[in-house]
């Protein structure tokens, strides 16, 4: 069995043996660590950071105050889950300074957090950090080792974890299985990309390598990001016998980022459904999806089924919902119950959960339609968001704002009727 180095906690208890506890899926685990004194905060000197009222120092550390949404997030779905199951133990697998593990113990009221860094000379940091919020012993453990060391070692020792959050840099897919093993069955997954190029279709053989998906340009290239992402979750899970629900997606301009939260049960996926093949249409603009049975019969009616040359094929990737609407539907509210929403002001919270909202309905097809290739195809000028929306409800078809581009629309028309009644609204 692999080791931890020696670490330094702000609290700890004895490790209790795999005898004295034999159903670990079903019960708090014990904590991961070891008992030397407790720290003091840091001497760092670093600018004191505020993030919800919580103060910290970032010191050297790689650190993104335009990250904080994408731990507002985090937050939420923590909450909700110490508000259902009465308990919380969150690994932060790569904690940089430490603020989502603050936030997890000040915010989500935390039982225990495992904070660990695999840079050593941000220890100091993090402890200090830390230990602003900590009062009463037993509640954190920092480590600095690598992340898949410390997730195999905890699993290992059958120390299982409600939430594990991993924010990892580029496409770095191989703490996957390491996650998924110390994971409590019906536990929160939080896993993230910041590879912009393979979801843009630059990297195909890299996405293929990481994600088991082999990308290609497409239109929407920032959604097929959060798929592809899902995707090589499904993959792996479904290696262990274990089934993964996206709860919500996020996508972020900044990095590019893409954070998703996934629900883990026992259970594969039903006879690969919502994981399979993405295609568009460079002749037409229209995009579909094809299951593996489907691999040697890829074509766009726009051809009359007898040429597929015009077609880009993505995938196996995700296909199915982005978000589950009720999940949603809670965080808003416990949102609203932090007073972090609903004062009126529309907070960019507030704003981003209402349009994953909108894109929770299960009629929209996946991607989005951005309304410059309408206009350009249609030859016009670009209709405006709202009005194009209004038209498509009232011919009955389903449509939303995407939260990932600002200047498209997630409907279940193709992109032939969209340019139809774009050029109606410009006789109009």
């Amino acid at each position: 069995m692999f080791a931890l180095t020696p670490t330094k906690t702000l609290s700890a208890s004895p490790l209790l043996s795999h005898l004295q506890n034999p159903n670990p899926k079903s019960s708090v685990r014990p904590q991961c660590s070891r008992s030397p004194p407790q720290i003091s905060p840091s001497s760092c000197n670093s600018q004191l950071l505020t993030e919800r009222g919580l103060e910290f120092e970032a010191g050297d550390t790689f650190f993104r105050h335009e990250s904080a949404t994408g731990r507002d997030l985090g937050v939420l779905a923590a909450c909700l889950y110490r508000n259902s199951y009465g308990r919380l133990r969150v690994l932060d697998a790569m904690c940089g300074c430490g603020v989502r593990s603050l936030r997890y113990l000040a915010e989500a009221e935390a039982d225990f957090v495992l904070a660990n860094d695999a840079n050593d000379d941000y220890r100091s940091v993090i402890e200090g950090n830390l230990s602003r919020v900590l009062d009463e012993e037993g509640r954190c453990t920092v480590v600095s080792n690598d992340a898949n060391r410390v997730m195999t070692e905890c699993y290992l020792r059958r120390d299982f974890f409600d939430l594990i959050d991993v924010d990892s840099f580029g496409s770095d897919s191989t703490f996957l299985r390491s996650a998924f093993n110390c994971l409590k069955l019906g536990g929160l997954l939080y896993i993230t990309s910041t590879d912009g190029y393979s979801s843009g279709g630059h990297r195909p053989h890299h996405s293929l390598a990481a994600y088991g998906a082999y990308v290609r340009p497409m239109p929407y290239s920032n959604e097929i990001g959060l798929r592809m992402l899902i995707g090589g979750a499904v993959r792996e899970a479904s290696v262990l016998g274990y089934r993964v629900t996206p709860l919500f997606s996020y996508y972020s301009y900044h990095g590019p980022v893409f954070r998703v939260m996934l629900q883990v049960t026992r259970g594969k996926l039903p006879d690969s459904r919502h994981y399979g093949f993405i295609s568009y249409c460079t002749r037409c603009g229209n995009s579909q999806s094809y299951s593996w049975d489907e691999l040697g019969q890829l074509s766009c009616p726009c051809n009359d089924g007898k040429d597929s040359s015009s077609l880009v094929i993505s995938g196996p990737l995700w296909t199915g919902p982005l978000h589950c609407a009720s999940y949603l539907s809670d965080m808003l509210k416990m949102a609203e119950q932090r007073g972090w929403v609903g004062d009126g002001r529309g907070s960019d919270l507030e704003k981003l959960l209402l349009l994953m909202l909108d894109e929770s309905d299960p009629r929209l097809h996946f991607g989005y339609i951005k309304l410059d290739e309408v206009a350009s195809r249609a030859k016009i000028n670009s209709p405006p968001l709202r009005v194009m929306m209004s038209a498509l409800h009232k011919e009955g078809y389903a449509v939303s704002r995407s939260h990932i581009a600002s200047n498209a629309i997630k409907t279940d028309s193709s992109m032939a009727t969209c340019i139809r009644i774009a050029k109606g609204l410009q006789q109009c």
